[in-house]
């Protein structure tokens, strides 16, 4: 069974916002800001929904930048994420009952304390390329094996 999801990085070169999961599915880690799209949402209006409910701002233009594929061993769901970027937004990054926005140095990314297939895809964002890619994660969420596409 596959769950569409949207994920958005803001990214002002060279910073970062990430947010610190407070609640839910994973809670105590940094990551974008996103979630589940709502029946009749476009995935662009769901990743700015979020966006606004996780962080408290508004983005105007949201860039494509790829579709992520994870999976679980033993687990029948895919989780299908379109993943967003964006530069500019209006609003002060606020703390919400879920995520803590703060703003990291591209180069002081806390991976350690985030899913850990960022690591692979974050330097193709970053780069503005677009991308596509499949992660097989064990029970405790290491990465098994991963395919990662370069769009052109």
């Amino acid at each position: 069974m596959k769950k569409s999801l949207t994920l958005c990085i803001i990214h002002q070169h060279p910073n970062v916002l990430l947010g610190m999961k407070k609640r839910g599915f994973g809670e105590g880690r940094w990551n974008g800001f996103g979630g589940k799209v709502q029946f009749g949402e476009s995935m662009e209006e769901a990743a700015k929904r979020e966006l606004q409910e996780e962080a408290g701002i508004n983005v105007e233009n949201l860039e494509k930048a790829g579709v992520l594929e994870f999976s679980w061993q033993g687990k029948s769901e895919i989780l299908e994420v379109y993943i967003f970027s964006a530069q500019n937004f209006n609003g002060i990054p606020t703390e919400s009952e879920e995520m803590r926005p703060q703003w990291f140095h591209k180069d002081k990314i806390p991976f350690d304390e985030m899913w850990p297939d960022n690591r692979y895809w974050f330097p193709l964002l970053f780069a503005g390329k677009k991308f596509t890619g499949k992660f097989l994660f064990s029970e405790g969420d290491a990465v098994l094996e991963y395919e990662l596409s370069e769009l052109n």
